[in-house]
């Protein structure tokens, strides 16, 4: 069953070119991990200096704790943590509630 998760993150509203920027090269090692991971679908979407972020997992439990014994994304996050306003812990963002869908 895929499970979906979606979270906010707030960029320094000074750094958020350098966070589009950085987004748009993301490290090939770190796509590894994601995908790794089971990450897939992978978005993020950009409303000012904020951020929404979405995607999709068979087994998000399973998904965060391989990421966060990554190596590379403990690097990726420490990167980001200077462009945001709170540093996203390793295992990935906190998850927003989901209270819709439509099929």
């Amino acid at each position: 069953m895929i499970q979906r998760s979606a979270f906010v993150l707030r960029v320094k509203p000074d750094k958020i070119n350098a966070y589009v920027e950085a987004h748009r090269n993301v490290w090939p090692e770190m796509l590894d991990a994601l995908r790794g991971a089971g990450i897939r679908n992978y978005t993020i979407f950009r409303s000012g200096n904020e951020v929404f972020g979405y995607f999709e997992s068979d087994d998000l439990a399973r998904a965060a704790a391989q990421l966060e014994g990554q190596e590379v994304s403990t690097r990726w996050q420490d990167t980001m943590a200077e462009l945001l306003e709170e540093r996203v812990p390793d295992a990935g963002p906190p998850p927003l509630e989901e209270i819709f869908r439509l099929d």
